[in-house]
């Protein structure tokens, strides 16, 4: 395929056809850097305003706590996700240049990931309990990388092969239906606050469907809209959260105080706190309230 492309062709203002990726990307980058100033300097314009926010108004993005999560975060996250899928998807592995850019990409991931913690709370937490982040975000590279080197696909509900072989329209509406099928159960799962399991089910599609009719985890945005009305589902969510995350949360910090210098097995007042930390129902969906018209 690659021997068909005439490369003398070349994109308009006599720019090599090779170079359309660097093209791509530095429109990009001009376009969003322009539509991140303008939203940003929409939300401090407004940042006073006491009127209600209509839902296509930007916004600031918070997480639990009020912590404030800065578009830099996104940034890292994309620049992680699209410099391993062209590692991935490099053509010949045996190119030099491709695998030294690779070992330069992944000592580089692993620098800013170990201060990931300081990228989302714009402070120096390194050794607090709010660096435990950095830990976290380096479990979840090392997972994503793990499964590719084992030969999974996160593209794996999209069946390329059909798609190629048979240009009926009933092959690729079935192997579309399944795609968007797939991706309605991954957010059902992230709604249901399961990161891990939307994440590995992405490649192993069967975790997808238990996650999606098992119970939401009880601060999750899926429990928020569902459970805070139904007390004993609620209950059923925290109790079984707290069973479940039990020895998980023992490994954890285990292993993130291993991590981090200090490895020892954490006693069950410190797993108790770290449960109830993470740990905890839903907040009711908040009402807007009614204004009433005087005429």
């Amino acid at each position: 395929m690659r021997e068909t492309l005439n490369l003398d062709v070349g994109l308009p203002g006599g720019i090599p056809y090779s170079r359309l990726p660097l093209v791509c990307c530095l429109v990009a980058f001009i376009l969003t850097f322009f539509v991140t100033r303008t939203i940003v300097r929409y939300i401090r314009k407004h940042a006073d305003s006491d009127a209600p926010r209509k839902w296509w108004q930007p916004r600031n993005i918070s997480g639990g706590g009020g912590l404030h999560i800065h578009h830099v975060v996104i940034g890292v996250i994309l620049v992680m996700v699209s410099g391993v899928t062209m590692v991935t998807l490099a053509v010949d592995g045996g190119v030099p240049e491709f695998t030294a850019a690779s070992i330069f990409f992944g000592i580089g991931a692993a620098l800013v990931l170990d201060e990931f913690a300081l990228i989302l709370h714009l402070s120096d937490v390194y050794w607090a309990e709010d660096g435990r982040t950095s830990v976290d975000a380096v479990f979840v590279a090392v997972a994503v990388a793990g499964l590719l080197v084992l030969g999974f696909n996160p593209l794996s509900f999209f069946d390329v092969d059909i798609w190629r072989s048979d240009h009926s329209v009933a092959a690729r509406a079935v192997v579309v239906a399944a795609a968007v099928l797939t991706l309605a159960l991954a957010v059902v799962v992230l709604l249901k606050g399961k990161v891990w399991t939307g994440l590995v089910g992405m490649f192993i599609t069967p975790l997808l469907v238990i996650g999606a009719i098992r119970l939401s985890r009880p601060h999750a945005p899926w429990a928020r809209w569902r459970y805070t009305n139904r007390p004993r589902k609620m209950h059923r969510a925290l109790e079984r959260e707290r069973w479940l995350r039990r020895p998980v949360v023992q490994a954890k910090l285990w292993l993130q105080d291993a991590i981090s210098g200090m490895p020892k097995f954490p006693d069950d007042a410190l797993v108790d706190q770290e449960l109830d930390r993470e740990i905890r129902a839903a907040p009711a969906p908040r009402q807007e309230p009614v204004t009433q018209e005087v005429t």
